[in-house]
């Protein structure tokens, strides 16, 4: 422990030769023969070789005994049939473990997850059937024994060999860790979707990985077939095969020496153990299981934890130094044809189902414009981004860039032809540090040469230098260092933002690049965006739609599908097909019965200066109101203002940053969701969420509960549901599943339901039956509405709470709100208040 507490900062190939050395000096006084410590060598090199995947690259082998139990038999029989020595048997071993690895991997990885997992323990298993049955080569159960040496004939002899061969192939992994292969792993291992969006083909790059790990693997061994001077079946059944990954975990499978350290630990523990008592996995097991519990890290996790910190170490700690002067940063010359469109869709339409989420869709995007692209939410715009970029493929139509068809292009290929995009959700690599996730861009645009595979990555002064100036560019050069999980989600999101720049793109495709922002971050990252578009065609989904009629030469509106609008920013937000979309329609008001008391009874709900966001994001800042016995409330705003943040507080999903919230008199506050909705809360989901393999019925008869609606009141209120609960929930319509989602919530006792968009996306004559349910639904709870379109909620409500930046900026009754109609402008429209 000393040991490890005195050296976790030092170089790990001295630290791992020095341990090696000492530990076969050590060996005699510990009563070991040396062959036990050649043992030890190799398995590490074997989980070293499975770390590769587990570590840097977040695939599982369960199975990489494949490789391992495989090349125990090439030595063996490479070596009796007298084929050469035993340098030539371990080389032709390792290169015919590549090749297996090569063959396998274009098979399984295919697949991800436990299937990957899964299917690497087959392959072993079934290397394990071939070598039990087919004795003549492989000498069935009893293997094949008496393996002649002719170099390496002594225990002693063949440790120093293995030993010095270890901390090669050691020093070579982790020379290997730090070049630019290396670092895009881990950047796989982060987020694979986003790498594949800078380009990166990450198919082969785990491809790679897969082969490199069958070498190492191979390889090892290969040196334990001239250890025991046999090969064995043993070596590649279900039960051995997840030695290696065990020892992985047991010594960290986040430090470069963690293979070491658990293979030394794993192997003595054996040893020892199996001295002791014959069924030695009954102690070791509950050893294993007590460092999963309390050292996720493993034992080097551990010893971090006693000197006071934790990090990683499959790389050494630090960034390249911060040059004197930072270049600022200038867009690139795209040499753009400014008479053509970069970007042309013809006919686009795509559907999941019965669901359509383009229909026809002619858009032309020209170059050194910013093109705006925005619509209510759930219109489409994000899926139409996923579509460009090759992450979804239309149902029909083309796509073409800079005059090429791209519409059956994968993602990393329409990439290098000059695409780039931001995500609406903050897509970064979270286990780097922010330096890195920008350099890794910057590499995707690089030309790797074979030299460069061992080479330090941070070596490259340019890509250094271009880095630096992307940084500087959103003012994150002073948090450089920081990890990824370290920053705030303003500073994440202005990551995001510089990492869609390093890619040098044609035409950028930028997803809410605002969202989350503070006000000075708004305009720095507003600027910037103004900035590309003179050197780039920009393409901006966002929902500050003052900043974008601000910034935009032309904007095009999506609705549920379709485009509804194009053209210059004055005359889309005067446009009434525009208006009507984010304000709704009018509509004939219904009337509303009385409420028996009065409108107002006692407070049902309380909420007391929330504040709420997600993942270290502040979406809701300070919001206050309350809800009374009988009452309904509707929540409006624009979108991303924090509407769907406010219910998802309401029943416990998000983090809650400050404030409380009382029910019936009790503090709720940081109490779980399942609890809250004991409680009396209720939620109808924004997107239905019903559970598409069951039955109408079966999706009620989950949520029913003593106290909640029973059967036939359900179907009173919504006659149609009896006639479709033996139609999964797949096959209903849009308006179908609202019927049901509100259905089940009544199946609970519920105090107060809540509402998330229950109109979204249905047709004039399903949101009359709907709305008119939603009506009935106020004799049993008080209601919370949210809803975009204010036409469609005004009408049947008490109250309004009107949020702008995720702060209550009108509070007051629903009449008062729906007479006054520029105030719904101002605060829900796209029209800006000046403009208006």
């Amino acid at each position: 422990m000393k040991f490890l507490l005195k050296y976790s900062g030092a170089n790990p190939i001295a630290v791992l030769a020095l341990v090696l050395v000492g530990l076969s000096l050590a060996a005699p006084l510990m009563g070991l023969p040396v062959s036990k410590i050649t043992e030890i060598i190799i398995y590490t090199l074997y989980a070293a070789g499975v770390n590769m995947l587990v570590g840097y690259t977040g695939l599982v082998p369960f199975g990489a005994s494949v490789f391992f139990g495989t090349a125990t038999y090439m030595v063996a029989i490479f070596m009796l049939d007298g084929g050469g020595n035993e340098i030539v048997a371990l080389v032709v071993a390792t290169i015919a473990s590549v090749l297996l690895a090569l063959v396998l991997g274009l098979l399984i990885l295919r697949r991800r997850g436990l299937y990957f997992s899964l299917l690497t323990l087959a392959a072993s298993q079934i290397a394990f059937e071939l070598a039990f049955s087919w004795t003549a080569v492989t000498g069935g159960e009893n293997g094949l024994q008496d393996v002649p040496l002719s170099i390496l004939t002594t225990p002693l002899r063949l440790h120093i060999f293995v030993l010095v061969l270890a901390v090669a192939v050691m020093w070579l992994l982790w020379r290997l860790a730090h070049a630019p292969f290396g670092r895009a792993l881990q950047a796989v291992r982060d987020n694979e979707a986003r790498m594949r969006c800078l380009g990166y083909d990450t198919a082969k790059l785990k491809l790679l990985a897969f082969c490199l790990c069958g070498g190492v693997v191979g390889l090892s061994g290969g040196l334990l077939a001239l250890m025991l001077r046999g090969a064995y079946a043993d070596s590649l059944g279900w039960e051995h095969a997840g030695d290696a990954l065990l020892m992985t975990v047991l010594g960290g499978v986040h430090q470069f020496l963690g293979p070491l350290w658990g293979a030394i630990a794993f192997i003595m523990l054996q040893d020892r153990l199996s001295a002791i008592v014959a069924n030695w996995w009954l102690i070791f097991a509950p050893i294993i299981m007590i460092f999963a519990l309390g050292s996720p890290e493993g034992i080097q996790g551990l010893v971090q934890r006693f000197r006071g910190f934790q990090r990683w170490t499959l790389v050494r700690n630090g960034i390249p130094a911060r040059p004197d002067f930072i270049e600022p940063y200038k867009p690139g010359d795209a040499h753009l044809d400014l008479t053509q469109p970069i970007l042309t869709v013809r006919g686009l339409t795509n559907r999941f189902g019965s669901l359509y989420t383009a229909r026809n869709i002619d858009l032309d995007v020209m170059p050194c414009q910013l093109h705006s692209f925005i619509g209510p939410n759930g219109a489409g715009k994000t899926t139409f981004f996923n579509i460009l970029t090759g992450m979804l493929h239309p149902t029909e139509g083309h796509i073409s860039f800079a005059g090429r068809d791209i519409t059956k292009l994968p993602v990393h290929q329409r990439v290098r032809l000059g695409i780039s995009r931001s995500f609406q959700i903050v897509s970064v690599f979270k286990d780097l540090t922010a330096f890195e996730n920008v350099r890794i861009a910057v590499q995707a645009r690089l030309h790797w040469k074979l030299r460069d595979c061992l080479t330090d990555a941070y070596r490259n002064e340019a890509a250094n230098v271009r880095t630096w100036t992307l940084l500087a560019a959103v003012g994150l050069e002073d948090r450089a260092a920081e990890m990824c999980t370290h920053l705030s989600h303003g500073e994440q999101r202005l990551l995001e933002i510089a990492i869609s720049l390093a890619t040098d793109a044609k035409l950028l495709l930028l997803d809410e690049p605002l969202a989350g922002l503070a006000q000075a971050d708004r305009q720095i990252v507003g600027t910037l965006i103004r900035r590309l578009a003179q050197a780039h065609a920009v393409l901006l989904i966002e929902h500050d739609m003052d900043r974008v009629l601000s910034l935009s030469d032309r904007i095009t509106v999506l609705h549920q599908g379709n485009l509804i609008a194009d053209g210059k920013p004055r005359d889309v937000a005067n446009d009434p097909a525009v208006i009507t979309a984010y304000l709704g329609a009018p509509k004939e008001p219904m009337v509303i019965p009385p409420h028996e008391g009065g409108p107002a009874g006692k407070p049902v709900l309380e909420v007391k200066n929330l504040s709420a966001g997600y993942a270290g994001s502040v979406i809701l800042n300070g919001i206050s109101f309350t809800i009374h016995e009988g009452e309904a409330i509707a929540i409006l705003g624009r979108n991303g203002v924090g509407k769907t943040t406010t219910l998802n507080s309401l029943m416990g999903t998000v983090d809650i940053n400050g404030g409380e919230i009382w029910l019936d008199g009790k503090n709720i506050t940081g109490v779980k969701s399942y609890q809250i909705n004991q409680q009396g809360i209720s939620l109808v989901p924004e997107g239905r969420r019903l559970f598409p393999n069951l039955t109408v019925l079966e999706n009620l008869q989950l949520a029913m509960r003593p106290g909640g609606a029973t059967l036939d009141e359900v179907y009173e209120l919504f006659p149609k549901l009896k006639i479709l609960q033996k139609s999964r929930g797949s096959a209903l319509s849009g308006g179908e599943r609202q019927m049901v989602a509100v259905a089940r919530a009544l199946m609970v006792p519920s105090r107060i339901i809540l509402l998330d968009e229950p109109f979204e996306g249905l047709a004039p004559a399903i949101v009359k039956e709907v709305m008119e349910a939603v009506v009935k639904l106020r004799s049993r709870a008080s209601l919370v509405i949210v809803e975009h379109h204010a036409e469609s909620v005004l009408s049947i409500v008490d109250r309004a709470i009107v949020l702008v930046n995720g702060e209550v900026a009108y509070e007051g009754t629903a009449e008062a709100l729906a007479a006054d109609e520029p105030l719904q402008a101002r605060l829900l429209g796209v029209v800006h208040a000046e403009a208006a």
